[in-house]
């Protein structure tokens, strides 16, 4: 189930849902003033590559138990 960023139009505040779909997104209501005045906002994602790179490597090596 992926997790949208939201702001309400009304009152400004940001907020995240878990959805189970996006066609939920139209039954979403702000839970500061219960306006269904939201937009969805655009969110960056975040993957891991295969293979990583040079500098994960080194960060892995510092990590307890010395992955």
């Amino acid at each position: 189930m992926p997790i949208f960023e939201f702001v309400c139009l009304d009152c400004g505040d940001s907020f995240d849902k878990l959805l189970r779909s996006s066609s939920a997104i139209n039954s979403v209501i702000c839970p500061t003033c219960e306006s269904p005045q939201i937009r969805k906002k655009i969110s960056l994602f975040s993957s891991k590559v295969s293979g990583g790179t040079r500098a994960e490597t080194n960060a892995a090596s510092c990590a307890p138990g010395g992955l």
